[in-house]
């Protein structure tokens, strides 16, 4: 039997550095990358062998320089890019990118292609003044630590708020004793991810509170779309996310 198209893409963007214009070094020597492999793992076994055959494509965004560079923004020309080549080899299918740190920047931004249905932004950097209006009429769940130190939890919130009176769907939720890294409680880290990226996907259901929070009006404040980890972890039940 002939392989049916793919229904929907997921594209992962790992994390980079604020000024760099060589490129990223290559295999494991590309730390943000490696920290990127249990998602993209997570994320193929949660959407292998649907029961109507269409494949849900994983791939990963190749950056060609490691840093942002200020105004020329290459994470998100990289992001463009690779959703410009997905659109030409698979045509017009719903896309969730899933970005950390600066990946979640250049998919903040690059959320205006045509081909971008939803957000998932892990840990991400969110500057005050970085556009919001590319997100109208997207689903956009943020996940930040509360002990994060090297990108900001309130800039995170702020941008999220901001994206909704911007006609957005917002969420963000805050994982307790986590870091920038997502070492500490990295099986919450993946188990909760893949939870977001499925759901927003349609092929895996939501949490409730997530569902509520993206649903939430323009002028909700910023506390009412803001959740925490393990309460969602409470209310879905113990199996669905790990505490650990």
């Amino acid at each position: 039997m002939a392989q049916r198209p793919p229904s929907a893409a997921v594209l992962v963007l790992h994390g980079g550095h604020e000024n760099g214009t060589e490129p990223p070094p290559p295999g494991l020597l590309n730390l943000p990358g490696v920290r990127m492999r249990p998602f993209v793992r997570a994320l193929t076994r949660a959407t292998r062998a649907p029961e109507d055959g269409r494949e849900v494509l994983v791939r990963q965004v190749r950056y060609v320089h490691r840093g942002w560079n200020g105004s020329r923004a290459d994470a998100l020309r990289d992001a463009l890019a690779a959703l410009d080549a997905l659109g030409e080899e698979a045509g017009e299918l719903p896309v969730v990118l899933l970005g950390h740190s600066m990946g979640a920047r250049a998919a903040l931004r690059a959320a205006g292609h045509p081909l971008v249905r939803g957000v998932v932004g892990l840990a991400p950097w969110c500057p005050p003044g970085d556009p919001v209006t590319q997100l109208a009429g997207r689903d956009v769940v943020l996940v930040h630590s509360s002990r994060d130190r090297v990108t900001s939890p309130q800039a995170t919130q702020s941008l999220t708020t901001r994206a909704r009176r911007a006609g957005a769907r917002t969420c963000m939720v805050t994982v307790r004793g986590g870091d920038h890294a997502m070492i500490r409680r990295a099986a919450a880290w993946h188990r909760l991810t893949t939870t977001l990226v499925t759901g927003l996907l349609g092929t895996g259901g939501l949490p409730g509170p997530v569902t509520a929070a993206l649903g939430l009006p323009p002028t909700a404040e910023p506390t009412e779309g803001t959740l925490d980890l393990d309460r969602l972890r409470a209310e879905r039940g113990a199996g669905l996310l790990p505490s650990s």
